[in-house]
């Protein structure tokens, strides 16, 4: 996609109703959308082609391989959205926004470059809105109701269905900036 003005990865596309809409609205930006369940891509990939999209390329693969994936300082955006908030503390090094992610993120991100995230879960997004700071991400845009005055931006799958229930959505925007370990 050699037009291309920015490239950003969504972690977990799931079955792409966000990655569909994201790519539609940002037509200047070529989107990977990396996702581990076969059957959730497939669906995501039939969505995609369903609307003609170009601007959307898939990868088999886990975030922990993202350095492998992308040069250092070639992505513009992560998102994260509704990830498994692996509740127990036992696992929280397999929370997408722990800072054994975070530092695999660095690699990748260009300076400046940003994680946009979102979950209903609050004890995974009090982490998280924890956890980015420490590893060198400025926060901003934080909200624990980001669709209090009704619908705001694109949402997935997972954020449709919760926002219809009433339930609250939190999000936040981590951005890079210069740090050391």
């Amino acid at each position: 996609y050699p037009h291309a003005q920015s490239l950003e990865v969504e972690l977990g596309c799931g079955k792409g109703r966000f990655t569909a809409g994201t790519a539609k609205a940002r037509p200047d930006t070529l989107l990977i959308a990396v996702e581990k369940v076969p059957d959730a891509m497939v669906v995501a990939m039939e969505r995609v082609i369903g609307e003609g999209l170009k601007n959307v390329f898939f990868i088999d693969a886990d975030a922990a391989l993202l350095p492998e994936l992308f040069a250092p300082g070639e992505v513009d955006r992560l998102y994260i959205n509704f990830c498994d908030p692996w509740p127990s503390n036992r696992h929280a090094k397999r929370r997408l926004t722990h800072g054994n992610f975070l530092k695999l993120y660095r690699q990748v991100l260009k300076m400046g470059g940003q994680i946009h995230f979102k979950t209903d879960n609050q004890p995974l997004f009090e982490f998280s809105v924890e956890e980015l700071p420490k590893f060198g991400f400025e926060l901003s845009e934080v909200t624990r109701n980001l669709h209090e005055n009704g619908p705001v931006g694109v949402m997935t799958d997972y954020e449709a269905k919760f926002y219809e229930q009433g339930q609250p959505i939190n999000r936040c925007v981590g951005t890079m900036v210069d740090w050391e370990e």
